[in-house]
Formats: structure tokens, C-alpha cells, sequence
């Protein structure tokens, strides 16, 4: 298991360029699958069905391309651990250009094929993505925080879409899970920052959070320890802190360990 996280990642923008492109690879051969029937289920986001969650899919990952087209700002005004808090600011604005797009292409396969090719073009023309900041409106970023951000809602919209149509199975790309794991875990460490709590997310995180006493070595006092996809749906509002403890996939320990006043961090 990894030591405790001190300091923000640095996240290797070749890696994530390929977890992005992997993830949604594993969603667009999902959404071949989809029929009718299917893309007429309900979801646990709202009204949204499964189609029009599949379209808001397509349309995070083609933002990517829209923010490269744009002339690239003088520097990044938004860090990639504020994106968690800042995404309630865009929620309007988002659930209706999903709502556009489900409407304009009936036909999700072919807007797929257009996105993830556009997409792989546009990321193969950037020579340094750590240092090309990219125009969100109204925020900039980094082009790699940016694409870190994709792989968030990557995953947790699959998670989305496996509970929405359990016999699709979407596999999990590792390094995106990993991905999204940690930012996750390291942005609960920045909203209740100390010691006196140890977050353990194996095999991919451990975070220290927190105020109060700091453990310096040995069994720390207070101890929460989950599997990733329990994490996510934690920190995203998918599943509470009370049900989580009730069907064992979370243990806690220690009077400090009790994090439903933190969560979830984003939705």
C-alpha cells in the first residue's frame, strides 16, 4: 500500500491520456449494446435515462476538444482539487446540453465513434499537456488536471451506467480507477485537513484527514478503510456513510472516524 498522502499527486499525463481513452473505449463498446429498451431505463440521477446518461458521457469527454479549440488562456486559475466543489457551479448548465445532445443524435454509437476519434486526434497534436493550460468558460486549467477530471466522470458515470443496466458489466480500467480513487481521497484530506485519521482506499490511496491527536507510528486510533468502487460512491453521493457501515463495505474505527459530516465531496 502506498505511504500517506502529504502533498497534491502530480498525476503523468501520459498515463492519463491513456486511462481516459481507455475508459471511454470501454463505454463505447457498452453503448453498442443499448437498445431501446435499455436506453429507456430510469437512473439514480433524476429523470435522466440511460440514454441521456450515456449522451452526458460523450459530452464530458468531447469537452476536452472544445476547450483545445479555444485560444489557450496565460495560466490555470482553478487547481485540479478544487474541481470536486466547483462541479454544483456547472450542474445546470451540463443536464441541459445532455438533454440537447440525447435529443440531436438519436443514433449514440455514431456520436461515439465521432467523439473518441476527435478526441484521440486533438490529444495527439499536444506536445507538453502538464504545462498547455486549456479555456473551460469560465475557469482554466492544465490540460492534465483537465483530462484527470475526464477520467472522474469516466468512472463514476460507468459505476452509473452498471447500475442502471447491471448485464453491461463495464470493466474498470485500472490506472482510471486508480486515478479517480485518489483524487477523490486527496480531496477529502484538503477539506479536513490533519492527522488524527487515516483513510485507507487499497491498493490505490491512504490519505491522512482530520483534526486532533496525530499518530506517528504503529495502528493509527482512527481507521476508515473501503474498497475503491464503495469510495467513489461515497465521496460522489451514490451511497451514504449509514448504509455503507450497515452492509459492512466500509469498517471504521475510532471516534474520529465517522466522515458522513465530509461527504459526499462532489455529485
Amino acid at each position: 500500500m502506498p505511504p500517506a498522502t502529504k502533498r497534491p499527486r502530480a498525476y503523468d499525463p501520459a498515463k492519463t491520456r491513456t486511462a481516459v481513452l481507455a475508459q471511454f473505449g470501454q463505454v463505447r463498446d457498452a453503448v453498442r449494446e443499448l437498445d431501446d429498451e435499455r436506453l429507456a431505463r430510469p437512473t439514480r440521477l433524476g429523470d435522466w435515462t440511460v440514454r441521456e446518461l450515456a449522451a452526458h458521457l460523450a459530452l464530458t469527454v468531447a469537452a476536452t476538444g472544445r476547450a483545445l479549440a479555444r485560444e489557450a488562456p496565460a495560466k490555470a486559475d482553478i487547481a485540479l482539487l478544487d474541481y470536486p466543489a466547483a462541479t454544483v457551479l456547472f450542474a445546470e448548465s451540463v443536464a441541459d446540453g445532455t438533454r440537447r445532445l440525447a435529443a440531436a443524435h438519436p443514433d449514440l454509437t455514431a456520436l461515439y465513434a465521432t467523439t473518441g476519434d476527435d478526441l484521440a486526434a486533438r490529444l495527439a497534436e499536444v506536445a507538453h499537456p502538464q504545462t498547455r493550460i486549456v479555456d473551460l468558460r469560465p475557469a482554466a486549467m492544465t490540460l492534465t488536471d483537465f483530462l484527470v477530471t475526464r477520467v472522474i466522470e469516466l468512472v463514476v458515470h460507468t459505476d452509473d451506467l452498471n447500475a442502471a443496466v447491471p448485464e453491461l458489466a463495464i470493466p474498470y480500467d485500472r490506472q482510471a480507477l486508480a486515478i479517480c480513487t485518489r483524487v477523490l481521497a486527496d480531496t477529502l484530506a484538503a477539506k479536513a485537513p490533519g492527522g488524527a485519521t487515516e483513510v485507507r482506499i487499497p491498493p490505490f490511496a491512504v490519505v491522512q484527514c482530520v483534526e486532533g491527536p496525530r499518530h506517528t507510528r504503529g495502528t493509527p486510533p482512527n481507521v476508515v478503510e473501503t474498497d475503491p468502487l464503495t469510495w467513489i460512491r461515497l465521496a460522489t453521493g451514490r451511497l451514504t456513510w449509514p448504509d455503507a457501515l450497515a452492509d459492512a463495505k466500509v469498517s471504521a474505527s475510532g471516534e474520529r472516524a465517522d466522515l458522513s459530516a465530509l461527504l459526499p465531496l462532489m455529485r
